[in-house]
């Protein structure tokens, strides 16, 4: 059974910082294509980051040097590092592990930025 589960998310003032946790259990974590995607009120959910395998790794244009995705295959976790953040940041943001057969989902976590 696969499991995602996120931490890290909350409530920041803009210009603050939050760092985002999502582990993995019951897939092959060191082959498996992970993601960060965010979904704001009355919006679609859109990509944020995304990090390969390998550990090469693709941004969304509006957190470019603002957001770090990583990963640490040995603790089957993903982080994405959140600088500098802004209110059109807010939203719920889910991990996501993309694998040839499946696409699986955590739950979600809030990110609000607000003064």
């Amino acid at each position: 059974q696969v499991q995602l589960v996120e931490s890290g998310g909350g409530l920041v003032q803009p210009g603050g910082s939050l760092r985002l946790s999502c582990a993995a259990s019951g897939i092959i974590f060191r082959i498996t294509v992970m993601g960060w995607y965010r979904q704001a009120p009355g919006k679609e959910r859109e990509l944020v980051a995304i990090i390969a395998s390998g550990g090469s790794t693709n941004y969304a244009d509006s957190v470019k040097g603002r957001f770090t995705i990583s990963r640490d295959n040995a603790k089957n976790t993903v982080y994405l590092q959140m600088n500098s953040l802004k209110p059109e940041d807010t939203g719920v943001y889910y991990c996501n592990a993309a694998a040839p057969t499946r696409n699986d989902w955590g739950q979600g976590t809030q990110v609000t930025v607000s003064s």
